[in-house]
């Protein structure tokens, strides 16, 4: 029966229960989806419902329908794409979030939530050995990251020719290049199309086999336009092997022109936070803005990002709002002023409850670990027959491609066995990854970010992989 003074516990208690049936599943189940398309869409293939259910039996279907559909990715061995899971705090934190229901773009809707965002925020930049005085704002993701850090450039970049973006718009203002490697992640186009750029903006530069800028190319392109603004991208983490530009000689460079460095950090830039792995990010303090996430290396849940601004000014004038109808703080920080979103949940919750439930000391601890989880997988497949490196891990990700035979297979064939051997792997359960196309090589990308892959998931991983190649060879010589 349902309590009348809390008509919330039954359905939460129902919730409960079946999160905990899915969180026990993790180390037992396979990781990837084995439903097809079809399978799923009929298990959702429900006409419009003219009369309501009790929540508990609503929420004991929607669990039934979504289960075969849902991926494992906070299991141990779930290495696909660059996915960390949830740590207990942070997952604790974020159910309380939502119990909580804070509008938090002001601080006189939700003042707890936004002391805990300048709480959180400082850790951040104290974490990641940022300035100080840098603004920062919480959004969804790294893309938004991107455009958030990117709307500052822009208003600064704008404002060093004399134009007023926020007042005149982008329509006939003078022009603005954009210049980054040419292994830039899909999220930076995304976010240049959105501010209104178009990518036909794009200058890439051309990169080495760890997809790092080339440094005498870069110095040319940029001499070649000195005196046009330039929103100027590099990389802290490169998406398939890891690798950091050069900034401590890059982001002096650009300092010989009206240029606004960004950092793509999505997770490389949190190689900060540990002693081992700090220098690659040596210089990137100096940059003027950094865009990470906190649902990868920091396994905060879905969906966390962090922006930061070292010039607070730019970032303010690109997005503050005032209203006559709504309370603006003068004491504290009022959160819609630094994102792109005026209603917002309050994802500051999650990110507190994770650093304080790890400390500096536990995230260092995440990050070696799993650089040296990383690490393990890829030289120990690396020592399978017709297995090649192509990317050694330089933090947690890494690049296997596969070959029938010898390791000097035609680049066509060797793509399509290496397709073979990921989709066996899947197929198998035992694991999960998937296929990136690099420097013209299919390959398999091997990212450890999740806080709960252990020494048993990296022994159970390279097993997956052998048998995934012998299986693909029989199969091969079979037909």
């Amino acid at each position: 029966m349902q309590d009348s003074r809390n008509p919330y516990k039954n359905s939460l208690e129902t919730a409960f229960r079946l999160a905990n049936e899915f969180l026990d599943s993790l180390d037992s189940d396979p990781v990837g989806v084995t439903a097809s398309y079809e399978q799923l869409r009929s298990a959702w293939n429900q006409a419009l419902p003219e009369h309501g259910e009790a929540p508990e039996k609503v929420l004991e279907e929607l669990h039934a329908s979504a289960r075969p559909g849902l991926m494992l990715s906070q299991s141990g061995r779930f290495y696909a794409w660059v996915i960390g899971g949830t740590h207990p705090a942070a997952l604790g934190a974020d159910w309380l979030t939502s119990v909580w229901d804070q509008n938090s773009g002001l601080f006189a809707v939700a003042p707890s939530g936004a002391i805990v965002e300048e709480i959180a925020g400082e850790w951040l930049k104290k974490l990641l050995k940022l300035p100080t005085t840098s603004s920062f704002a919480f959004v969804t993701g790294c893309q938004m990251a991107h455009f958030t850090c990117m709307l500052a450039a822009r208003n600064h970049l704008f404002r060093l020719t004399g134009w007023d973006v926020e007042a005149d718009g982008i329509f006939g203002a003078p022009g603005i290049r954009v210049v980054c490697s040419d292994q830039k992640h899909a999220t930076v186009n995304r976010a240049l199309r959105m501010l209104g750029f178009g990518i036909n903006c794009i200058t890439d530069v051309p990169s080495d086999d760890q997809g790092r800028i080339d440094l005498i190319q870069l110095e040319d392109v940029l001499a070649r336009e000195s005196n046009t603004p330039t929103l100027l991208l590099l990389q802290a983490g490169d998406v398939n092997t890891g690798g950091f530009d050069d900034f401590k000689t890059i982001i002096p460079l650009a300092r010989r022109y009206p240029c606004w460095v960004h950092v793509d950090g999505a997770f490389g830039l949190w190689a900060a936070a540990s002693k081992t792995y700090a220098h690659l990010t040596e210089g990137a303090d100096q940059a003027d803005s950094w865009a990470t996430d906190g649902h990868k290396w920091l396994n905060v849940p879905y969906d966390s990002g962090y922006a930061f601004v070292a010039h607070p000014e730019p970032h303010a004038r690109a997005l503050s709002q005032m209203a006559t109808y709504l309370t603006h703080d003068q004491q504290a920080r009022d959160q819609m002023n630094w994102n792109p979103e005026f209603s917002r949940r309050a994802r500051g919750f999650a990110t507190w409850a994770a650093i304080r439930e790890l400390g500096s000391e536990g995230i260092e601890e995440l990050i070696n670990r799993t650089c040296q989880h990383a690490k393990e997988i890829v030289h120990g497949a690396g020592q399978l027959e017709g297995v090649e490196i192509v990317s050694a891990p330089v933090i947690n990700q890494g690049l296997l491609r596969f070959h029938p035979r010898a390791k000097n297979s035609e680049v066509s064939e060797a793509d399509h066995f290496t397709e073979k051997v990921i989709q066996n792997v899947n197929t198998s359960g035992e694991a999960f990854f998937q296929p990136t196309t690099y420097k013209g090589r299919r390959c398999m990308r091997v990212s450890v970010s999740g806080w709960r892959t252990g020494e048993i998931d990296v022994r159970r991983t390279i097993e997956a992989i052998r048998n995934a190649v012998d299986e693909a060879r029989r199969s091969q010589t079979a037909s």
